[in-house]
């Protein structure tokens, strides 16, 4: 049995040693979040709340779609979103722009505008990063002429999003050095990857060596996922993630999506998924 110096002296390192799990979430060098789609509560103020009762710091918002008219761009929705934050202590972390799947950057003239009226939403909320997908419908895999509209895009909005301090992140099947193509032909240091290392390794990129290749200036944010899986029980080894993320001095946000297994809940998914990811990336 410990004298009460030693044990005094146990607790003070024990402390030392979880205080970063339990620091200020501001003070965290990595932040978690959850996509909202994912938990269930796509478009939905609420999802701040259950985010908090999984034990996350913010959630990823989507910014809208077709039928609603892209509804986040209306100052009612951003107020019930503010309400959220400031009831629940925690964040909107950054928007996602899904809908480009179905109707896509690389082709469709509305597109344009909502990527433009994004970067508003982003200053009235308070966010600087937004993802846009280009997966299904919205695909650049072997379309040439499709990258080269993007890029054309992308550098008529980009001095837009510099001035707002917004990133506009991109989140493909491409490859790092493809990405690194369209960043260097958009020349803006507003637009940016957005990587999702559940993608890129099922693509069979050495997803690793890609995030030391893009570095921490060429990566807004980052998708950790499993599909049917939760993390640390499927094909990403996150402690190799974790070391490669520390090889760039990456901090800021990582988002949860996905990673739950058939049958089970998304609650208890998530808060398993959570835990883990404060141990793999637990500081100190």
């Amino acid at each position: 049995m410990l004298g009460r110096s030693t044990q005094a002296a146990a607790w003070v390192a024990l402390a030392a040693h979880c205080a970063p799990l339990f620091a200020a979430a501001s003070k965290r060098r990595f932040r978690l979040g959850a996509c909202d789609w994912s938990i269930g509560r796509m478009g939905e103020p609420t999802a701040l709340e259950l985010a908090k009762e999984i034990g996350l710091d913010g959630v990823m918002v989507s910014f809208g779609t077709l039928a609603n008219d892209m509804r986040l761009r209306k100052p009612e929705m951003q107020r019930q979103y503010k309400e959220a934050a400031a009831r629940t202590g925690l964040e909107v972390s950054s928007l996602a722009i899904g809908e480009l799947n179905s109707i896509p950057y690389k082709s469709d003239p509305r597109t344009v505008a909502w990527v433009s009226d994004s970067i508003d939403v982003c200053q009235a909320l308070g966010v600087r990063v937004v993802l846009l997908a280009f997966f299904s419908n919205d695909d650049l895999r072997g379309d040439k002429e499709g990258v080269d509209e993007v890029v054309r895009r992308l550098k008529a909005v980009a001095p837009k999003a510099e001035k707002a301090g917004v990133s506009l992140g991109i989140e493909s099947w491409l490859s790092a050095e493809q990405h690194l193509d369209i960043l260097k032909r958009v020349g803006s240091p507003a637009v940016r990857v957005y990587y999702d290392v559940c993608n890129s390794n099922d693509m069979g990129y050495d997803i690793c060596r890609e995030i030391r290749l893009l570095g921490k200036e060429r990566i807004c944010e980052f998708h950790f996922k499993e599909n049917g899986a939760l993390l640390g029980q499927g094909k990403v080894d996150f402690k190799k993630v974790r070391a490669a993320l520390d090889d760039i001095s990456y901090s800021g946000w990582i988002q949860i999506e996905g990673a739950v297994p058939p049958g089970k809940q998304i609650l208890e998914s998530y808060q398993a998924n959570c835990k883990f990811l404060r141990g793999i990336l637990a500081e100190g």
